[in-house]
């Protein structure tokens, strides 16, 4: 009953600090659509530590719900594709195997973002920015077309920038890993035969994107005051 009430007054907590601000402290428009496109790379048992090695082409579409200057949802579509070879990795593998890879994929996730600075080129009476830092993550799927095609649950952690071109026009640069649930996606699953948990030894991805977004639905009535 304890926990229980504890449970209660975090969920309570957590809804007086971010929603209901939305309504007061909040951007001039509800949502963004937009586009973006960049670049992925895989990392996992055949590439442990070098970034952008072997890197693809990916691109996609977002929508971001703005529900407050700090705080944000966002859904994305993404498709794109990596590729590996074990040679590269530095690492030995029992007999001698190598792998030689190429995969395309298909990303459907949401995320919720932190903007570090209160985001908006209005209101500048309360000390919003233009621009802002920020964090995200959240919770997606993955499919994996190749050899031995995989659909596995990710989840992405990354970081970000945006800013505002000008009014309803947003550009911003984000950078994010993909931890898979799978051991597989670079078609090496679990090649020293050692058992691994449901986190540990699972494959990963990135993506840098750049992206685009136009802001829509005024969450003020345009023949306000007239």
């Amino acid at each position: 009953m304890r926990n229980t009430k504890k449970a209660i007054y975090f969920y309570l907590l957590l809804f007086i600090v971010v929603v209901l601000p939305a309504n007061t402290l909040s951007q001039e428009y509800k949502y963004e659509i937009g586009a973006a496109t960049g670049t992925s790379f895989y990392m996992g048992d055949a590439n442990k530590t070098k970034l952008y090695l072997h890197s693809g082409i990916s691109g996609g579409a977002l929508f971001r719900y703005n529900i407050n200057f700090n705080w944000a949802l966002k859904a994305n579509i993404i498709a794109g594709n990596v590729s590996g070879n074990s040679e590269d990795s530095g690492n030995v593998f029992p007999f001698d195997r190598n792998i030689n890879f190429s995969r395309s994929f298909t990303d459907i996730g949401t995320q919720v973002e932190f903007n570090f600075l209160p985001y908006s080129d209005n209101y500048s009476y309360l000390g919003t920015k233009p621009y802002s830092p920020y964090l995200f993550t959240g919770v997606g799927l993955t499919y994996a077309s190749g050899e031995n095609s995989i659909f596995s649950a990710n989840i992405p952690l990354g970081i970000g920038f945006k800013y505002k071109l000008k009014n309803r026009i947003n550009l911003g640069v984000e950078f994010s890993m993909r931890k898979l649930f799978t051991d597989n996606f670079d078609l090496l699953d679990n090649p020293y035969g050692i058992r691994s948990s449901t986190l540990k030894n699972k494959d990963w991805y990135s993506l840098t994107m750049i992206f685009l977004t136009w802001d829509f639905s005024s969450r003020t009535d345009p023949c306000h005051g007239m």
